[in-house]
């Protein structure tokens, strides 16, 4: 009897010693959810605990203590005004900037983008949000999807946002795009366009919802109806902090433009033609941009970033509650850096870092464990493709050319590239190695449908050194003592180019390349 007692209890604690194992093995073999969380024109300032600045984002901030934030996370560049549809580009296929196909509007068959790739690793990949590629692509890159926008109709107007359906988006038809209106009863309803809808910022928080919580709202009720066995990929791709620079109310309030403190390199106009100074950023706001002028543009800038981080709240908490936030890599980037008034400038078409390229990079989540940590390691966007690869592991395709930030995190190595390279039309080439970065400019000749060819920009130097100049304000590039280093800094940008592929035939349709006229 007691031999048969003991025999039971040995047999009994082997099969609970073996369940534990089994469900430490099926625990393990779960592979991560991914939250991908883009924002638009979000410079890397514009997150208070990055850049200390007057921008109040709880949310984020939250995110970064509960994450790894990466302080030296660039745009690699693009050909064309509008950078976010390079950025996008490159994030979707973790590419180079001289990689994609033409100005990046539509990705090649051959380069998988991160949904189908995860879709094809068994997730399901949902988006919801701001789509700048073609419809094709849109299609083949999730399983799932909602509140479109991006293409087709476009108000600009963040409270008459024209939607579309994940199953009318490939196509884009105008007759499928709706605007979401609040009823008679506080509602939120679909509504149809109206024929005489004039583009501009008219709408207000009285009208209908912003696209901020359009955006969040549909993140929120995706996990808190999920039941599939299967992981997660959600590209969440906000349009705010893009102009118009609209929030609700109460959030206006939080900033009073008189007491609105201006950067370091604020200017009233900048110095020289820079190639692109005259396009729909730059007449965003009058010249000279007076003191006031840009406060209020900056007080804007933040009240609709803090009504973003309000909607990013909403989506973690909602991530939260659902009880899928402990297996859920966070990532969440800015797609370009944005003037608003740095250097006499408004928009993101330049190499200066807060103003264009200088980007938040987030990596967060219960999955993160060294929680808190900064690092300087040089980053792009297109890195963020390797890195979820990585990180689920998940076998990333051979045509990525981004590396994985990983190493970094789990501090195997102390970064992936010693060096930048940023490259904006045929106008401008920058270098950053080390401290230091270069930008160089040029006059090129340029070319529109409505004043065929011309020339602009001014051929000039600037070196700055970005340890103790960050906002990028002292030009050290004529100074004596800087000529050894100015000389080597050119020819390294020189040998980068040609590594890189830097030259007019590798971008479809570009009629002028940087190298003819520097």
């Amino acid at each position: 009897m007691i031999k048969s007692y003991h025999a039971i209890k040995n047999i009994t604690i082997l099969f609970i010693a073996l369940a534990s194992t089994l469900t430490y093995s099926q625990k393990k073999s779960v592979k991560p959810n991914v939250l991908l969380i883009y924002t638009d024109d979000h410079r890397y300032s514009g997150i208070h605990a990055l850049g200390g600045m007057e921008v109040k984002t709880p949310n984020m901030d939250a995110l970064i203590e509960d994450g790894v934030a990466f302080e030296n996370a660039y745009l690699m560049g693009a050909f064309t005004g509008a950078t976010c549809v390079a950025s996008r580009a490159m994030l979707l296929t973790g590419t180079n900037v001289f990689e994609l196909e033409g100005t990046g509007h539509t990705l090649p068959k051959e380069n998988a983008t991160f949904g189908e790739v995860f879709g094809a690793a068994g997730y399901n990949t949902h988006i919801i949000g701001k789509w700048h590629q073609d419809g094709a692509s849109l299609k083949r890159s999730f399983t799932s999807g909602d509140k479109i926008m991006g293409r087709g109709v476009y108000l600009v107007d963040h409270f008459r946002m024209p939607f579309y359906d994940y199953e009318t988006a490939g196509e884009f038809k105008k007759e499928d795009a709706y605007l979401l209106v609040y009823d008679e009863q506080g509602k939120i309803v679909k509504a149809p366009i109206p024929k005489d809808a004039k583009r501009g910022p008219t709408g207000t928080e009285k009208n209908g919802p912003h696209t901020s919580e359009v955006f969040a709202k549909e993140a929120a009720s995706y996990f808190k109806s999920y039941t599939s066995r299967k992981p997660f990929l959600m590209y969440l791709a906000f349009h705010a902090p893009h102009d118009p620079r609209q929030a609700p109310q109460e959030y206006k309030e939080l900033y009073t433009t008189e007491n609105i403190q201006l950067p370091p390199s604020y200017m009233a106009q900048h110095p020289f033609d820079n190639g692109h100074m005259f396009l729909r950023d730059e007449e965003l706001a009058p010249w000279p941009r007076t003191p006031l002028v840009a406060k209020q543009q900056l007080a804007d800038y933040y009240a609709i970033i803090s009504h973003l981080d309000a909607q990013i709240g909403k989506v973690i908490k909602a991530l939260k509650e659902s009880g899928q936030y402990e297996n859920t890599l966070i990532v969440l980037s800015g797609d370009s850096g944005l003037a608003v008034g740095n250097h006499g400038l408004m928009g993101k078409q330049n190499s200066y870092d807060e103003d264009g390229i200088h980007v938040p990079l987030i990596f967060s989540g219960n999955l993160i464990k060294n929680k808190g940590a900064r690092y300087d390691s040089f980053a792009y966007i297109h890195d963020i493709f390797p890195t979820i690869c990585d990180f689920t592991n998940v076998d990333a395709p051979n045509t990525v050319s981004g590396k994985s930030l990983l190493p970094i995190m789990t501090n195997k190595v102390k970064g992936v590239r010693d060096y930048t390279y940023h490259a904006y039309r045929q106008f401008q080439r920058a270098y950053r190695k080390g401290d230091y970065k270069l930008i160089e400019y040029v006059r090129a000749k340029d070319f529109s449908k409505k004043d065929g060819e011309t020339e602009a920009g001014s051929k000039v130097t600037q070196l700055f050194h970005i340890k103790t100049d960050p906002w990028e304000t002292q030009n050290l590039s004529f100074f004596p003592e800087h000529r050894a280093l100015l000389t080597q800094m050119r020819n390294e940008m020189k040998v980068k180019a040609l590594e890189l592929g830097d030259k007019k035939e590798n971008i479809e349709g570009e009629k002028y390349d940087f190298w003819d006229f520097y």
